[in-house]
């Protein structure tokens, strides 16, 4: 055991530690046998070298996000936690952390960034760097499919791509939605307001509506992708888990020069009848050795929705069969 006492003077403590030094105890917490005491402007630390030296790189880089965003919430820190808890170089993970511009996708209309904010959230930023198609797999909540939107607008923001094409299997109907009030959009709208949901986040709603009208910016239901070839266009399929392995097979297919695509979804939340095989497991089996191709899988620790989410998920991966 060894002792470690760290000066806070870049920062104001009480934001930095939070009410009650609650995120204090949330480090603590994720480092087994050491204990963290806060005296006034001084964090003394005892426990093993290694994790005293990724606290106190923790505090460095959560005092960068105090600093630059004037408070701090327990999502930064827990998001900060999960790059650096996991026994990797605390070096390696200090140039992978919140901190570093070289993970910033693009910026916002508002002014701020859009990053990869977990450690499997940045492998799928360099994975769709460096190959033409790319499935981002694992559970609700670990940014998959907002990573993948702001990807998408990236390319077309620096001319790499003429044309975004999102969509999504609209299954919970059937891909039958005559029974739904209005016209197409109002039909699919709800199974692809997730993606408007991303893309309002990242482009003025001027701009996007222009897109959009101009066909720059398309988003359709899976059903509506046959008989297409898409040129230097960017294509998300989100949800796949929900496509079969007919459409999966169709997808893949629609790309054309120029081109590339993510693939996200979350095999154990399939919403397919019990005796229709999900097109993303397959996917997995029969293309997982073709250069260019690349599978990326999410976990737990890059969930960053509310705390709670983890929580069920681990919940529900505990539960008996």
């Amino acid at each position: 055991m060894a002792d470690k006492r760290i000066h806070i003077d870049k920062a104001e403590p009480l934001l930095l530690f939070g009410f009650n030094d609650i995120y204090l105890r949330r480090i603590e917490a994720a480092f087994p046998e050491t204990q963290i005491t806060a005296r006034g402007t001084e964090v003394i630390l005892r426990g093993q070298d290694d994790a005293l030296i990724r606290i106190e790189r923790i505090l460095d880089e959560l005092v960068i996000l105090l600093n630059r965003n004037g408070n701090l919430t327990e999502r930064d820190v827990d998001t900060v936690l999960a790059l650096f808890q996991n026994g990797a170089d605390p070096a390696t993970q200090a140039d992978a952390s919140l901190g570093s511009t070289s993970h910033t996708i693009l910026f916002t209309p508002s002014g701020g960034s859009v990053k990869a904010k977990t450690a499997n959230q940045i492998k799928l930023v360099d994975s769709a760097r460096r190959n033409d198609i790319v499935f981002a797999i694992g559970p609700a909540g670990t940014g998959k499919t907002y990573t993948a939107v702001a990807l998408a607008v990236a390319a077309l923001k620096s001319r790499q791509v003429k044309r975004i094409v999102l969509c999504r299997p609209a299954v919970e109907a059937g891909e039958r939605l005559g029974f739904l009030p209005g016209d197409l959009r109002d039909k699919v709208d709800p199974y692809l307001r997730p993606l408007y949901d991303a893309l309002e986040d990242m482009l003025p709603r001027d701009k996007l509506k222009g897109f959009m009208e101009q066909n720059t910016v398309e988003i359709v239901p899976l059903a509506y992708m046959r008989g297409r070839t898409l040129n230097s266009a960017f294509v998300i399929l989100d949800e796949a888990q929900n496509a079969t392995t007919s459409q999966m097979k169709m997808f893949l297919t629609r790309l054309g020069a120029n081109s590339r695509s993510i693939v996200t979804g979350d095999v154990t939340q399939t919403d397919l009848p019990p005796k229709e095989l999900s097109g993303l497991v397959q996917a997995e089996e029969i293309l997982g050795s073709i250069q260019g191709i690349d599978f990326v899988y999410f976990n737990q620790s890059d969930v960053v929705r509310h705390r709670l989410v983890k929580d069920i998920i681990n919940a529900y991966s505990s539960r008996p069969q």
